[in-house]
């Protein structure tokens, strides 16, 4: 018999219906059932010995709630038997309703129940607790993971010991992860966490990688990706990221119509093993990353969610250095640009953030100008250096893909048409901040500013270390002083000052957070919430700020 080995993982929801993803132990044919009479199923496909499915679900209505199970061969796997949680939900949107957007970024699997957190308690596992105590209380209308899902390169006490069972650590790449399998295991070390496992199955969600998806400093240069190719480990490593990122994340992240013409998902499924086909998906990936697109769209009734692929889309030719290829770039400019007046709100989710402390952001343009020679040959090795040792390769690294990025935020954020706000969602950064820009006056003399609200959002980590170096550096980044040196870091690199300048308006916060924005009509509010321990009991979320950001 059939039984489930992860999920049910709720994904895609619009007004009439929804996808949910699962993984099996055998293959099967796995169905969900609502109570409100929606359905659907689907067979299993297989990669690398593992069986999934993402169900499409039909037949629910607008505006309703209803509580769903899982069967696999028509035997009931999901809600668990005697489970401390209520039934998981597939909940619809109304025409008009307010939307929340939940989101966050880096988060390590939280240790087995009982054990002590290091890092304190986990953002989504408070919220998860928070949920299932006070059932009335508001719910995210989404999860926005901002990457860094899984870290294939720092494993935890108990995945050591098992990669140690599978094999010599001795051997490359030690103690990270080495091939599909291993990376299985990350996601059920993961999801399989009891208050997670239930939160996912009852908040859709979105999905985008960063580099520990991967592996530090994923595509930071063309010298860094030389290097890694060269390892004996990296192909195997690269590939099976990929896959496994296709199959556990992105998968979940398309709709019913585009799952319905998604030709890797037809593909993966038109053989009894769809390991070589998608093998081959990824190959072509890593050989040509412009033939794949893994941003997508998300429309919340009049709220735009644009999700960046930051890390797989990057050209990495020293003299043609983007964040995005070129394909990416209008794809971008498109979905943002095209349908303008449909939506009230715009959501760039991109796991780097665009505005960085100022002082960062000077020392990755100093030595992107380095790398590119304006100081000479033993400057640009410097500069290299400096780049992949000090993570050196947000969007200010790119200067040509920030002002791009920041001529179209100020184009769609600008006339008559122009929604209420125009947000930059990110993580990365281990703290969490606003900022937000000013532009210059235009040259005819009217006002240069969009008429949108701008802002950049960062919340980071959900779940992870705050070394004492992280909080000193970008305190000091923000402070005049930090502003100072960035300038002379700027003279001396003889690179172009950015087009805008950038204030912080709150923050920085350290902890383990998550963001909310509850967005209605034209109206945003923003609420940061923190997860604290609390003597002697459960931990919780504790709002560590709230603000309005559009009446």
């Amino acid at each position: 018999m059939a039984g489930l080995r992860l999920g049910p993982l709720l994904r895609y929801v619009d007004g009439s219906s929804a996808t949910v993803w699962v993984e099996t132990s055998r293959p099967c044919v796995a169905e969900v059932r609502c109570a409100g009479g929606g359905r659907g199923e689907a067979p299993t496909f297989q990669i690398a010995g593992h069986h999934y499915a993402l169900v499409s679900v039909t037949g629910l209505a607008p505006g309703t709630v209803s509580a769903y199970e899982v069967l696999l061969d028509g035997t009931p796997v999901w809600p668990l038997p005697d489970s401390p949680h209520p039934p998981s939900e597939i909940r619809t949107p109304a025409e008009d309703d307010t939307v929340r957007v939940a989101f966050g970024s880096c988060r390590w699997a939280a240790p087995p129940a009982g054990e002590p957190d290091p890092v304190g308690p986990d953002a989504l596992d408070t919220l998860a607790a928070r949920l299932v105590a006070e059932p009335g209380t508001e719910r995210p209308d989404v999860l926005l993971l901002l990457g860094d899902q899984v870290y294939a390169d720092e494993t935890s006490d108990a995945t050591r010991r098992w990669l140690t069972a599978r094999r010599d650590l001795a051997d490359p790449p030690g103690d990270q992860v080495a091939d599909y399998e291993e990376y299985t295991h990350l996601y059920y070390e993961s999801w399989l966490d009891p208050e997670i496992r239930w939160l996912l199955s009852t908040v859709p969600s979105c999905m985008i990688f960063d580099d520990h998806d991967v592996v530090d400093d994923w595509n930071t240069s063309e010298a860094w990706l030389a290097d890694m190719r060269a390892t004996p480990w990296w192909r195997e490593r690269i590939l099976s990221g990929l896959m496994s990122y296709w199959v556990y994340q992105h998968l979940g992240n398309l709709s019913p119509a585009e799952l319905a013409t998604d030709p890797v998902h037809a593909a993966v499924r038109a053989t009894p093993d769809g390991t070589d086909a998608l093998r081959a998906h990824a190959a072509e990936a890593d050989r040509d990353p412009a033939s794949v697109r893994w941003s997508y769209r998300r429309d919340f009734g009049r709220v735009r969610v644009l999700m960046l692929d930051s890390r797989a889309a990057r050209v990495l030719d020293e003299g043609n250095r983007s964040m995005l290829n070129p394909g990416e770039a209008r794809w971008l400019r498109e979905q943002a640009l095209d349908a303008r007046g449909s939506y009230d709100h715009l959501l760039i989710g991109t796991s780097l953030p665009w505005l960085l402390p100022h002082l960062v952001h000077d020392a990755e343009t100093w030595s992107a100008a380095l790398c590119r020679g304006e100081r000479g040959e033993r400057w640009a090795r410097f500069g290299e250096k400096l780049r992949q040792g000090a993570d050196l390769e947000h969007w200010a690294a790119f200067p040509d893909s920030f002002e791009a990025l920041t001529r179209l935020i100020a184009e769609t954020g600008s006339g008559a048409d122009a929604p209420a706000t125009v947000l930059v969602l990110s993580g990365d950064v281990h703290h969490a901040y606003i900022a937000e820009p000013s532009w210059p006056e235009s040259e005819s003399g009217g006002p240069g500013s969009p008429d949108a609200r701008v802002l950049q959002l960062t919340c980071s980590p959900v779940h992870n270390s705050i070394p004492l170096s992280i909080k000193l550096g970008f305190r000091f980044g923000w402070s005049g002083t930090g502003q100072v040196l960035g300038r002379w870091f700027g003279r001396h690199g003889r690179g172009a000052r950015p087009s805008i300048d950038w204030r912080r308006t709150g923050g920085p916060w350290f902890g383990n957070h998550l963001m909310t924005l509850t967005l209605h009509g034209r109206s945003a509010r923003l609420r940061l919430d923190r997860a604290r321990a609390r003597r002697g009991g459960k931990a919780r979320l504790e709002t560590a700020s709230e603000s309005v950001l559009t009446p």
